[in-house]
């Protein structure tokens, strides 16, 4: 995706790939439980982001392993005892329809063993490694594999449970139950349930996405965006006996900075300026220093509530530019954390980030070690649907 943020918190239609496929399944009537598999450091990142959503069915997180078959099998583990179907889905399949999934439900109900497909539409070559072609298959035996895939609790545990004693690794969940010699039943899908994997994918998701949404009568879709700017201004005393933390990053140093919360001078600037570009006021008014509830309160948790206030209002956030003004400590070592942190709890690329920190050459308070200061400049961009 030439992104280091992972690709299902890529936005698709202001919202979180992952978020569309839970989505999906918690509209399902016949799903009661969800298993979300995530990586170690980003466990806490998902339960944030399921938490927001009251309308998501009842769910945990489980953290998964160094392949995918190895983090299934530890959403296996975590199984309720009374389940009697399983469901696998691809986090990063956010088109999936509730009608796909009840079918593979029902599919599975029936041969204990479903998964969604659709013919191939090219002809397929089999290749040698010189690049030459040893055979041409009959098109009209291959299928494209898909997710959901759905089998029998029991049956599911057990592929498993062989291919760990054999040390087999598949690439699907189908390719395990397979080797036990039980047969699979082809559930035919769509061509929309793309995996989202190349920056063109999300392209073609999106435009999925807008002939989804059309009504009757409407004969094309385009979106307009509208662009705002913001800017922003923070400064905090320094005082013993307090945390540094900048970024959403701790930082040893003698002294800490004042305030009500953390104190986090660089996110207050980045949250004043976000509110600012979308005409909603300043982080004064929404988390006021005289409520008891902020009081210590992480501003990265905050920055992420502020993210979620400007998107009800239909923005999204485009780039972030900001500048911490510190005689000392030095900074420079900690700024590509402070980068990823703000990008992560904004859901917006890294290279759309960008701290800096300078001094002032002695002059000033901040010159003089009194406090810090911080400055943010960014860009919103609110998308209105045009006909």
């Amino acid at each position: 995706m030439n992104s280091s943020l992972n690709k299902v918190f890529m936005l698709l239609n202001e919202q979180p790939i992952l978020l569309h496929s839970v989505l999906s399944f918690s509209k399902s009537s016949k799903v009661n439980h969800l298993i979300v598999v995530a990586a170690p450091d980003e466990a806490i990142y998902v339960e944030s982001m399921l938490r927001s959503r009251k309308e998501i069915k009842s769910w945990q997180v489980v953290v998964g392993g160094s392949e995918r078959q190895y983090s299934i099998a530890n959403a296996l583990k975590v199984l309720p005892s009374s389940t009697k179907l399983v469901l696998v889905h691809d986090g990063a399949r956010p088109l999936v329809t509730t009608q796909c999934i009840d079918d593979v439900i029902q599919g599975a109900s029936q041969y204990k063993a479903a998964i969604v497909a659709v013919p191939v539409k090219d002809t397929i070559k089999t290749v040698n490694k010189d690049n030459m072609v040893t055979s041409t298959p009959d098109r009209q035996t291959l299928w494209s594999i898909q997710t959901p895939q759905g089998f029998d609790a029991q049956l599911l545990k057990q592929a498993y449970d062989r291919a760990a004693q054999d040390d087999y690794l598949g690439t699907d969940d189908a390719s395990l139950v397979e080797r036990l010699g039980t047969e699979v039943k082809i559930v035919v899908g769509n061509y929309e349930n793309i995996k989202v994997t190349t920056p063109e994918d999300l392209m073609i998701a999106e435009a999925f996405l807008c002939g989804q949404s059309k009504n009757d009568d409407k004969t094309e879709c385009e979106a307009k965006e509208m662009m705002r700017i913001g800017m922003g201004y923070d400064v905090h005393k320094l005082v013993e006996g307090r945390k540094l933390i900048l970024g959403g990053v701790e930082i040893p140093y003698t002294y800490g900075l004042d305030g009500h919360s953390d104190a986090d001078v660089l996110l207050h600037a980045i949250k004043d300026a976000l509110l600012g570009a979308a005409a909603l006021g300043d982080i004064g008014k929404h988390f006021p220093d005289t409520d008891v509830q902020y009081k210590g309160a992480s501003s990265i948790v905050l920055l992420e509530r502020v993210r979620d206030i400007i998107r009800e209002h239909g923005y999204r956030v485009n780039n972030i530019d900001s500048t911490i003004v510190a005689e000392k400590p030095k900074l420079a070592t900690y700024i590509p954390e402070m980068n990823r942190n703000i990008a992560r709890a904004l859901q917006i690329e890294l290279g759309e980030v960008n701290v800096k920190a300078t001094t002032t050459e002695g002059l000033g308070f901040t010159g003089k070690g009194a406090g810090m200061a911080a400055y943010a400049t960014v860009t919103i961009l609110k998308m209105n649907d045009v006909i």
